[in-house]
């Protein structure tokens, strides 16, 4: 089943930011995933107000997402986005309907 993992980031360092921002298409690309949505410009519907920056991937698998998530590629640059942003992240099962 494809997963999506979803991205609410609130970037407190824009330019040590793009250090990070800059080596994730590669390490995605090397795990399967894809963006569906990267950045944007959320706009507040309902509810509370979303974060300034909304990312979601595309996985073929919950399985493939973790594998990303986990990998020594991802967790090398994972430093520089927790030093840089708060974000809340979480993995979520697509629909098969």
């Amino acid at each position: 089943m494809v997963a999506y993992v979803i991205n609410e980031i609130v970037v407190t360092e824009p330019e040590r930011f793009l250090t990070y921002s800059s080596q994730v298409p590669a390490i995605l690309a090397q795990y399967g995933g894809a963006y569906v949505v990267r950045g944007g410009a959320p706009e507040q519907v309902d509810g509370p107000e979303p974060p300034e920056r909304l990312v979601v991937l595309r996985f073929e698998s919950r399985e493939a997402a973790r594998a990303w998530r986990t990998s020594p590629e991802y967790l090398a640059i994972l430093p520089i986005r927790e030093a840089t942003s708060t974000s809340r992240v979480y993995i979520v099962d697509g629909y098969e309907g």
